[in-house]
């Protein structure tokens, strides 16, 4: 029971610091004009408390449940943490939005990446990973296969993420009229027909796309690596580390109306979500069935 309250206690405490940090960063890094919320959008420091409770849940799970501990948990959980939180989400923002006010997308990489830095450590400070507590005779031989075993997951993996990504991107946030009026375009009706327009008038995206997919493979083999557990707890865990940054949407900012958030919202947390567990059961895939390891 003691050590119960204890760990509340600890996660409290990190959600506090979470907001803190977050919300010292970005009044030092941006000089936005303060905004009245709208009846459709959500209180702003309410939005961050909500954020800051999920950003911590999970990346709290991931510390407690670590085979590793110290500087290389630290350095980890930072990768994991800016990785999935600011770059992957930014490498889109500098795509597609292209109304940013000059310096605000550098500013976007370096507050994502100051807040990781001072969280990281103190996360595994609070949770007490800062070293281990015996011998650690625990050695893990996850993901010890041969090149061409790599080679067809990881091209299985490209695939996969590429129909996620363009079925959810057209049938969740293209078929809102708000968010084809953001990014100025028209739905032709069908996601064949769309498809041939993307191909068409934006062929870079495409191979933007495989170069993310192997990023976020990257991203799920470190978790994999440090964590403790079976092929399907380690699965939900990298699914929710996929979904759960995107809840920084919830945030009212003023280059993204409302309506257009929730909707991205709604297609990348269900869409990393799914593609996070999916990368793990391939990962953990022999033939014929999961590993349990």
């Amino acid at each position: 029971m003691k050590s119960k309250l204890l760990l509340i206690v600890r996660l409290i405490v990190l959600v506090l610091l979470y907001f803190i940090c977050f919300a010292g960063v970005s009044s030092a890094l941006f000089q936005l004009p303060p905004q009245q919320p709208t009846p459709a959008e959500a209180n702003p420091v309410l939005a961050l408390l909500v954020v800051s409770c999920l950003n911590t849940a999970i990346l709290s799970y991931v510390i407690i449940r670590s085979r590793w501990v110290g500087w290389k948990l630290i350095g980890a959980i930072f990768l994991i943490f800016f990785g999935i939180s600011t770059f992957m989400s930014q490498i889109e923002t500098a795509y597609f939005v292209t109304r940013l006010p000059p310096g605000m997308l550098p500013r976007l990489f370096l507050a994502g990446g100051i807040t990781a830095a001072i969280f990281s450590p103190l996360a595994v400070l609070v949770l007490g990973k800062k070293r281990h507590d015996g011998p650690d005779k625990e050695v893990s031989a996850r993901l010890d296969m041969p090149l061409g075993e790599w080679v067809w997951k990881l091209s299985l993996i490209v695939v996969v993420y590429l129909v996620i990504y363009f079925t959810f991107g057209y049938f969740i946030a293209w078929r809102s009229s708000a968010v084809r009026t953001y990014y100025g375009g028209s739905d032709p009706g069908s996601f064949l027909a769309q498809m041939n327009i993307v191909l068409r008038d934006t062929p870079w995206l495409l191979p933007l796309q495989v170069v993310r997919a192997m990023l976020w493979t990257g991203l799920a083999v470190l978790a994999i690596r440090l964590m403790k557990g079976l092929w399907w707890e380690i699965g939900l865990v990298v699914g929710l580390l996929f979904a759960i940054p995107n809840a920084q949407l919830l945030i009212p900012n003023p280059f993204m109306p409302a309506e257009v958030r929730m909707a991205h919202l709604l297609e990348t947390a269900s869409s990393n979500f799914l593609f996070g567990w999916l990368v793990v059961l391939v990962l953990f895939t022999t033939i014929g069935k999961a590993k349990v390891t």
